[in-house]
């Protein structure tokens, strides 16, 4: 039998935005995330009208799995920090969906889920 190798999706230069997220989110439908990768490391800088400046940085699976944790700023001044699972989708026209479980590491500790598009 042969295997078929299995390419990591890259994320690099790769713009994400909020499709929906449950109410405990954060985040904003203006929000752009804009990821780097190199090899399995992945990170972002983020911004919107809700969050003053975000980080996350996390490692991608040979599956495209993304493992994060983030951390930003909110209006009031308000740090939140959190951790993130992505499992990606390739759309009919190769863009790539992201469905996001993710979790507050501080406030309230809620868990939550985001859909996150390519575009």
């Amino acid at each position: 039998m042969q295997q078929v190798a299995l390419t990591m999706i890259n994320y690099h230069d790769k713009k994400f935005k909020l499709v929906q997220t449950t109410s405990n989110g954060a985040l904003s439908e203006d929000i752009v995330f804009h990821y780097q990768q190199k090899d399995h490391l992945l990170w972002c800088r983020y911004r919107s009208e809700s969050i003053l400046l975000g980080h996350l940085i996390g490692t991608v699976a040979s599956n495209g799995t993304i493992s994060m944790s983030y951390h930003q700023v909110d209006l009031s001044g308000k740090i939140m920090t959190g951790t993130c699972q992505s499992s990606p989708e390739i759309l009919p026209d190769g863009k790539i969906r992201l469905y996001e479980k993710w979790q507050w590491t501080s406030g309230d500790r809620s868990m939550g889920e985001s859909v996150l598009e390519e575009w």
